[in-house]
């Protein structure tokens, strides 16, 4: 018997509703959930926002820090609104609910773009829910219809297409969901394009549109087609310009100036008094930021600071470990730089990256001859500042008002310097030895670099994925650049270095890795040295946790000295610095003694000569105290040890 037409309905919607409920995963739940949620009630509701936005909305002031830049400005700009007469308190944005956004009048977003150009750690909550809402069909281009909205990018054109990166990512996911944008996007950059003034230029917009006078509409373009690369934040905006080859940084002076809209149309300028394409690399934030940490700015681009164990030699109280194993008196060292800039940000970086980062150099270039002159200058300056210093002994100061050794290796990367071999020779005219330390991203200058006291590259890990953890650099090629950089020690025949920095939890446990290294460069001696904590920085997750112990890095010494098998041994160390030498026992081991330390006066003789020598021609023979195992454990006995207690006020110890 055939079913009634009313049963045969009835089956259908039953069927119908079932497949309904099934339609509805999870994820559609949720969703349904959050915009019941977006549109509850309140316990104290605010007025209902009008059908159109009014000219003088109260703003939402939201910040994400990476460094505290943003916070900053963010800081500054409620300031500024604040003088107008209306109250926008600045909010982490790790503490604002994003469910909040369709009832936000006007929002204002300050934040910096993290590693490999995604949003900070505060933002990636906020982040995530704009990008899955814009992905989303369900939510519609008219979600944050009501809402108005301007960023500002706090980033550094070094990183090339990640430039802003998260700044443009989030301007794309609020137009997809409908929000109007009423200032274009800042992009500032906080290494090299005069960041203050952007963000000043960006304020006035931003208060032109609070107090009514402007109603700035960004149009829409193509930037709005969002594809799955965009949506992830790798994609370009069509105000940005691609550039061949890949490489872009901050001092790109060719044009590639933070950007304007003007008219509808995107201009660049030439901040910081760009001249013919060439600025200065020092900006006055970085200046300002050097000079409080104890640098001396020297001319556009150069440094020279005052070395603690400078001033502890000074007082015979030891010197470093650099005292210990090559036999450079410390309070004769001066530390300086030709380049302030490096293509690297490291986490353990003393600097906690406040000096600029590029790719090539791009800047005014100050000639070599003067950078010598004014480096010993202001270095002398210093130390006749510690004349009175209770402790310091007359005649140490005498001799340190002539340097005899430069370490270039105070911060950045010296060899960036174009005129580097002209400034490393003006030093050896001047019968003052040198050390260079290069962090292993430019084979080619490691190559043209003429003879030098002893050459070092940094190796700070040794594996791709953890080096570029550590040293977070600025090339996409960086672990192709680091191994041709061991191989080019490899033709040297001055001293060579591969210097190892161990960081626990980073790469400290890396030690077969690390012996895989050793025949590509094949360098004389391998410092391995404990990091230094510089205390918390928001550009560093390091912690003392970090940190290895003394006896840390002699294990790992000595466990890399038997993977060497037989190669090198460990020489020296100094247990006051945490460091140990390795040595190449066919070279420096004579007759089962060790000859680490250096004939600075016979090397002086071998470079005037103009003739070709080796790193054997000038080795000297290395005190017993310095041995690896004395028990001065590095210290010279010549010198007065002092150490103070952990109780805060205690007198200073002599032992």
């Amino acid at each position: 018997m055939p079913p009634s037409p009313t049963g045969t309905t009835a089956s259908a919607s039953t069927t119908s509703h079932f497949a309904f409920l099934l339609i509805l995963s999870s994820s559609s739940l949720f969703f349904l959930y959050k915009c019941i949620r977006l549109r509850r009630p309140r316990r104290n509701p605010s007025p209902s926002p009008s059908p159109a936005p009014s000219p003088s909305p109260t703003p939402t002031l939201l910040y994400a820090s990476a460094t505290g830049t943003s916070k900053t400005l963010a800081t500054h700009l409620s300031r500024l609104l604040t003088d107008a007469g209306v109250t926008a308190h600045p909010t982490d944005a790790a503490a604002f609910d994003p469910d909040d956004l369709p009832s936000v009048p006007l929002l204002l977003l300050v934040l910096p773009t993290h590693d490999g150009g995604a949003p900070p750690p505060a933002a990636a909550f906020l982040a995530r829910w704009l990008e899955e809402s814009a992905s989303d069909f369900r939510a519609g281009a008219a979600l944050l219809s009501r809402v108005r909205f301007a960023v500002f990018g706090v980033g550094s054109r070094a990183y090339g297409e990640t430039f802003n990166a998260a700044a443009r990512s989030f301007t794309r996911w609020l137009r997809a969901l409908g929000a109007v944008e009423v200032v274009s996007v800042g992009e500032g950059d906080v290494d090299g394009g005069d960041l203050g003034a952007v963000f000043e230029q960006w304020c006035g917009r931003v208060l032109r549109v609070v107090n009514g006078e402007e109603i700035e509409v960004v149009p829409k373009g193509e930037s709005d087609d969002f594809d799955e690369l965009e949506l992830e934040g790798e994609g370009f905006d069509d105000d940005e310009e691609e550039v061949d080859g890949g490489e872009v940084d901050m001092e790109d002076i060719a044009g590639k100036a933070p950007a304007r809209r003007q008219n509808g149309k995107v201009e660049r300028t030439l901040p910081n008094g760009g001249e013919n394409g060439a600025r200065e690399m020092v900006t006055p934030i970085i200046r300002t930021s050097l000079e409080k940490q104890g640098y001396k700015i020297i001319g556009s681009h150069s440094g020279v600071k005052i070395c603690r164990w400078t001033k502890s030699q000074l007082r015979g109280r030891g010197g470093c470990y650099k005292h210990s194993f090559y036999g450079i008196e410390s309070h004769r060292c001066m530390e300086a730089t030709p380049s302030l800039a490096c293509a690297n940000k490291c986490v353990f970086c003393w600097r906690h990256h406040t000096n600029p980062v590029g790719k090539s150099w791009k800047w005014k270039m100050d000639d070599p001859v003067d950078i010598v002159n004014a480096a010993i200058g202001q270095h002398t300056k210093m130390i006749k500042q510690m004349k009175g210093v209770p402790g310091v002994k007359s005649e140490k100061l005498a001799e340190g008002l002539s340097p005899r050794h430069c370490a270039l290796s105070l911060v950045g990367e010296p060899i960036m310097y174009p005129e580097i071999n002209v400034l490393v020779d003006e030093l050896h005219h001047r019968h003052i030895s040198t050390f260079l330390v290069t962090n292993a991203q430019f084979p080619d200058k490691i190559k043209a670099m003429r003879p030098i006291t002893q050459l070092y590259v940094s190796v700070d890990a040794a594996t791709k994925e953890s080096l570029k953890a550590v040293d977070r650099p600025l090339f996409s090629d960086f672990w192709e650049r680091f191994l041709d950089s061991l191989k080019s020690l490899h033709d040297k025949d001055q001293r060579t270095v591969y210097r190892l920095t161990l960081v626990k939890g980073w790469n400290a446990e890396e030690i077969d890795a690390y012996a895989n290294l050793l025949s590509l460069g094949q360098p004389d001696f391998i410092e391995i040295k404990g990091v230094t904590y510089c205390g918390s920085s928001a550009t560093s997750k390091l912690t003392m946790e970090n940190v290895p112990w003394h006896s840390d890095v002699k294990e790992f010494s000595e466990a890399l000295a038997l993977k060497s098998g037989g190669v090198y041994e460990v020489a020296c160390e100094h247990a006051h610095s945490c460091c140990v030498l390795l040595a190449k026992v066919d070279k420096f081991k004579i007759n089962g003694k060790w000859h680490t330390w250096i004939d600075y006066d016979r090397f002086h003789e071998l470079v005037t000569s103009g003739k070709p020598f080796k790193s054997q021609d000038y080795m000297a023979l290395t005190p017993s105290w310095a041995v690896y195992g004395a028990e001065e454990g590095g210290f010279d006995p010549d010198q007065s040890r002092y150490k103070k207690e952990r109780r805060h006020g205690a007198a200073a110890l002599k032992d």
